[in-house]
């Protein structure tokens, strides 16, 4: 995905699936200068952070 499209799932008020290596994942945070995301596996998630380049991440659609 490109970083606009990040920024876009951030501040949605929709629910977003975004999938890393075909896992779901929470975006925790956006870094424009490096265009990375700090990513997790859920909104509460406090172990496992981790950041990627935003163009690894997948939007994989809104969930109902």
């Amino acid at each position: 995905m490109d970083f606009k499209r990040a920024q876009e799932i951030v501040n949605s008020s929709n629910h977003i699936e975004v999938l890393y290596e075909g896992k779901a994942v929470w975006i925790a945070g956006l870094n424009p200068h490096n265009k990375t995301a700090e990513i997790q596996q859920g909104p509460q998630a406090v172990e496992g952070k981790k950041e990627v380049a935003v163009q690894k991440l997948v939007d994989n659609g809104v969930i109902g």
